[in-house]
């Protein structure tokens, strides 16, 4: 059992109370075994039925018992893994949102949202066997063998010899099994990604006609996830397949020296019926722990993976709670840098800007030059390698703090639209919001026309497997969300970069009447939106080269210049 399962909220209290209802039930195995063997041996010896009613009587009451314990440690356990699987989600979900999208980017999107939606059940499905497993190993196979120690020396000596042999052979095959079922999720994770990127580019394959080559490929990654399942299933089966041998050989050994000393007239029927009857019981927890051990590897794996998760870097180094900004308020950002792992290149050098009160900043550059960067700092999804920023009169080192991330609403090129209707997919900011507001803030996004026009309404399912909507529709649901949430910073990463002329300038209304009384950062390349700005910053390989406002840099002929005179027309 890893050392991370007993630093879980809960665990010391529910081990104590497993240990307490496994010790009954070891008592419970015993009683039962020794009165169903004093009635077979009463029965054998000519007793009458009716005279060993009571022995039978107890014994099934033992029988019950163990299972009515059997169903409460079950249930304690299900609790627990229940609350602490949901826990697990929720401060999944939490630093996914603190890290970003580009965290999500680098991990692939397809298996992080397999980590949160089938990864946690999996883990939480391993939580709720390890623990009962792992207590009746080390307590029912100890008091079966110190009863029959009791009874029969010699038995209990072969059970003892026996078990170090078994686990032995479970260390050996599970250590095979652990490289499989990695080998195993990999290939899952590779699925996953792999299908998410073939949904969002079916309609580019078609476009260029390879649509049907990439039948070869989804084939290609389909057949290895199936080749590292076969080899897992292989290990498991060879792992039972050792486990039943060894046990059996075991027990086989043990019932050969009972019956000896039988014959011999050793022993009495009695002991040895009962010494029998608690071998497999003795085995019993040993065997399920590693039958269960395969059938519950991915959720281990899945635990891992979320532990990774929430132990990254995050780098967030904000002491104190960050103040709320209002449009009166300050914001400054002095030498900031950042430096990329990946590389020696610098993502941002020496970034300086203050902003006073409710502001449009416009952030432009060629392609490179960080605009998408400087906006992931400044929502909070990246911490910078140094310099420090100023929110009113608190300065913090970096923005990757709830308390900022609260006050941010981040609006990408490609917005998420979750597999649901288009009210939840509205109110994702704020999920006790009503029918009403929702349809307020869809009426201000221009996207009130659209669901009325729908059968279901805001009841429509839209998303992967939903409603299909077009790319003006999709960023009209993430500005109902900015309207519906009313954040006062908004962050908009080349929210119409794939968006037609068409689509973008009836859009463009709508986003403006968004911006009012906020902080806004708007990283574009469509020249036309820097007439609407208060203020322009001009990037250029993670500096900013130039600022102002369209009129001061269009007379200093200098870099904005030059950029709009290479993008004709963009003004």
């Amino acid at each position: 059992m890893e050392k991370v399962l007993f630093s879980y909220k809960g665990v010391k209290p529910l081990l104590v109370k497993l240990a307490i209802l496994t010790a009954l039930q070891g008592v419970m195995i015993i009683i039962q075994a020794n009165y169903l063997a004093d009635a077979i041996s009463s029965l054998f010896a000519g007793d009458l039925f009716h005279t060993v009613k009571k022995k039978l009587m107890i014994f099934l009451l033992a029988l019950i018992i163990r299972r009515i314990v059997t169903v409460w440690k079950k249930k304690l356990s299900f609790h627990f893994s229940a609350r602490t699987s949901d826990q697990f989600r929720g401060e999944l979900l939490k630093k996914l949102f603190q890290l970003g999208p580009r965290f999500v980017r680098e991990e692939g999107s397809g298996q992080t949202v397999t980590l949160v939606m089938e990864g946690v059940l999996r883990f939480r499905r391993y939580l709720e066997i390890i623990f009962i497993k792992m207590v009746d190993m080390a307590i029912i196979p100890a008091a079966v063998c110190l009863f029959i120690f009791t009874e029969n020396i010699r038995s209990a000596v072969i059970l003892v010899i026996a078990l170090p042999i078994l686990i032995v052979f479970m260390i050996l095959l599970g250590l095979g099994a652990k490289g499989k079922a990695d080998h195993q999720y990999e290939s899952y994770q590779l699925l996953s990604n792999h299908f998410v990127d073939s949904l969002r580019g079916i309609e580019t394959l078609k476009y260029l006609g390879l649509s049907k080559q990439h039948i070869d490929k989804i084939a290609l990654v389909s057949e290895k996830y199936r080749r590292a399942t076969m080899g897992t299933l292989r290990i498991a089966f060879l792992s039972s397949f050792a486990l039943d041998f060894i046990t059996m050989l075991s027990i086989a050994t043990v019932a050969v020296f009972l019956g000896m000393g039988l014959i011999n007239g050793a022993m009495e029927l009695h002991p040895a019926l009962t010494i029998l009857i608690l071998a497999p019981e003795y085995f019993l927890p040993i065997r399920e722990l590693g039958a269960d051990y395969h059938a519950t590897l991915d959720g281990k794996n899945a635990g891992k993976n979320i532990e990774d998760i929430l132990a990254h870097e995050s780098q967030q180094q904000t002491k104190g709670a960050i103040p709320v900004w209002n449009s009166s308020d300050l914001f400054a950002v002095k030498g900031v840098n950042i430096q990329f792992d990946d590389n020696n290149q610098a993502g941002l050098q020496d970034i300086n800007l203050s902003v006073f009160g409710a502001k449009k900043i416009g952030i432009i550059g060629a392609s490179g030059a960080g605009k998408s960067t400087l906006i992931d700092i400044l929502s909070g999804f990246l911490a910078p390698s140094s310099g420090e920023f100023q929110i009113s009169n608190i300065t913090v080192t970096s923005l990757s703090h709830s308390g900022w991330q609260n006050q941010v609403t981040y609006i990408p090129q490609h917005p998420y639209i979750f597999n649901d209707t288009i009210l939840n997919n509205i109110r994702f900011y704020e999920p006790e919001a009503t029918e009403e507001e929702v349809l307020v803030a869809a009426k201000q996004a221009g996207l009130l026309e659209v669901i009325q026009a729908l059968p279901q309404g805001v009841g429509t399912i839209i998303g992967d497997g939903g409603r299909a909507l077009s790319g003006g529709q999709e960023q009209r649901i993430a500005l109902a969300r900015a309207f519906l949430v009313k954040r006062s910073v908004l962050m908009l990463d080349e929210p119409t970069a794939h968006l037609d002329i068409e689509t973008e300038d009836e859009l463009k209304r709508t986003m403006l009447r968004l911006f009012d009384g906020k902080l806004v950062f708007f990283a574009t390349h469509r020249l036309h939106w820097m007439l609407e700005m208060d203020e322009i910053l001009v990037l250029d390989h993670g500096r900013i080269v130039e600022s102002g406002t369209h009129e001061q840099l269009m007379k200093q002929k200098s870099a904005y210049y030059h950029l709009v005179n290479v993008q004709k027309g963009g003004i």
